[in-house]
């Protein structure tokens, strides 16, 4: 039955067949727009309050920083440099900034988050140039490394210096840990540095095994230089962790992050959250439980075709097709992003906190519209 919509507060629509009015069920009290629109865990904000108590030193030298500093290490196996940060896009600048030599450039995808969803920020702010591919899949491949190798020992050209990945990608995709090492293989081999962006590192740890092991297999293991591990999108507050594997990049990192507006003096806040976010790895959890309601979702809609789900979520994201008046109705009904609007496709994500009752609100609603 081919159904026509009239957006109005009650959000009704009416059947051009039978002229019968149908009001839409109530609408989901979660969003199923972005991760970021959830609450922070009830045991980080307990860290962040505990920390509230008493004065201690200011710009990372208290003991809660220290001591998180230390769970990093333990976390990796690995005697790694954590520096934390106000957020993602800082983390990402201040990075990337610790990486760069003279007149080298980044290669990364045409999707990533540093080149659509940054303002230009690493190009303002570090001076350089991001060089973008386009992929499928927004996963970068050790033969788009070889696509710039011409631009090496060009004088007139950019240097290709840093690899930057993006794990969880933007189009929800997770590099198993042999994508990864094959990428950093082929970059380490013509001299160039591998850096992750982990603002969903709980999503596709989760994803591949959700252990810490798991973890390490597609980080430390693989090969990667410096990665940002985000827990804002995973039931943090605020605050990034950048993360040094390579520590020939530590040498003057700490300059580099105050010259890049990044040093907060009130440190224990945002290691307050990581220490409980790593305590019996809580990041995993949750982002296990963003992943789990995203798959029940999924499971919920696939067999509606004109969405073209084919495929099962990495993550937490994806990516369904629905026509514009049927978005228009369901967007004034529930909040989530346009994706790509020239193909009709929209971004639906799930955050930590999203009960089954939620999604399945979610799905009565877009089977109501579109069945």
């Amino acid at each position: 039955m081919t159904k026509t919509y009239c957006t109005t507060e009650s959000n009704m629509w009416i059947s051009p067949h039978t002229g019968l009015v149908t009001s839409l069920p109530p609408a989901p009290r979660s969003s199923f727009a972005s991760d970021n629109v959830a609450g922070a865990h009830p045991l980080v904000f307990e860290a962040m309050l505990a920390a509230n108590a008493g004065h201690f030193p200011a710009y990372g030298a208290d003991p809660i920083t220290q001591r998180t500093e230390t769970s990093f290490r333990e976390l990796f196996d690995e005697d790694v440099v954590t520096q934390f940060a106000y957020g993602g896009t800082g983390a990402n600048v201040f990075a990337l900034a610790s990486m760069l030599r003279p007149a080298d450039a980044i290669v990364c995808t045409s999707h990533s988050h540093i080149n659509v969803d940054e303002t230009g920020a690493p190009e303002r702010v570090l001076g350089t140039k991001l060089i973008t591919v386009p992929t499928r899949d927004a996963k970068l491949r050790p033969s788009d490394i070889e696509q710039v190798s011409s631009m090496f020992g060009n004088q007139h050209a950019p240097q290709p210096g840093i690899v930057a990945i993006t794990q969880v990608t933007e189009l929800g995709t997770v590099y198993s840990p042999d994508e990864i090492r094959a990428i950093c293989e082929a970059a380490h081999a013509v001299g160039m540095f591998v850096y992750l962006d982990g603002a969903r590192i709980a999503n596709a740890t989760a994803s591949l095994g959700g252990t810490r092991a798991a973890l390490r297999s597609f980080t430390r293991d693989a090969g990667v230089d410096v990665m940002t591990f985000g827990c804002t999108k995973a039931g943090g507050v605020f605050g990034e962790a950048v993360v040094f594997f390579n520590k020939s990049f530590t040498n003057r990192s700490i300059y580099v992050r105050k010259q890049t507006t990044q040093l907060h003096s009130k440190m224990r806040f945002i290691a307050a959250q990581y220490e409980a976010m790593l305590k019996d790895d809580l990041f995993i959890t949750l982002g296990g439980r963003a992943n789990a309601a995203a798959m029940k979702l999924f499971n919920s809609l696939h067999d509606i075709e004109s969405l073209k789900l084919a495929t099962a979520p990495d993550a937490n994201s994806m990516f369904p097709i629905i026509s514009k008046p049927e978005r228009e109705i369901l967007q004034s009904w529930a909040h989530f992003y346009d994706w790509d609007t020239s193909i009709n496709q929209v971004r639906w994500m799930t955050a930590w906190d999203v009960e089954t009752a939620e999604i399945e609100a979610f799905a009565a609603g877009v089977r109501e519209v579109l069945d």
